[in-house]
């Protein structure tokens, strides 16, 4: 599972530019499996996305073809981890421990 951290490199109108095309693709993303949450952090300086389902190198060409990415108004922050543990709701991306 991985944690992706938008943090906005340039000001608010140009993200707002490019936001309808960000949000497409973020549905692209949803039908595909590959993420299961994402909104803005608060303040509003960037956004935050769970992604599930790739490995590392799937999910650095993934957050590369992001509209934001593309109009080079963030960064990423790719964080990955093993949810180890889950809410029930989310049982089926439970991980188990690697050594």
């Amino acid at each position: 599972m991985f944690v992706l951290e938008l943090t906005y490199t340039a000001p608010l109108e140009r993200v707002e530019a490019a936001l309808a095309d960000h949000v497409e693709w973020l549905k692209e993303q949803y039908a595909t499996g590959r993420f299961i949450a994402a909104g803005r952090k608060v303040p509003r300086d960037g956004g935050v996305i769970l992604a599930v389902g790739m490995d590392r190198p799937e999910v650095e060409r993934l957050v590369a073809e992001d509209p934001f990415s593309l109009a080079g108004v963030c960064d990423y922050r790719i964080v990955e981890f093993q949810a180890t543990t889950t809410a029930p709701e989310l049982e089926r991306f439970r991980e188990q421990r690697s050594s």
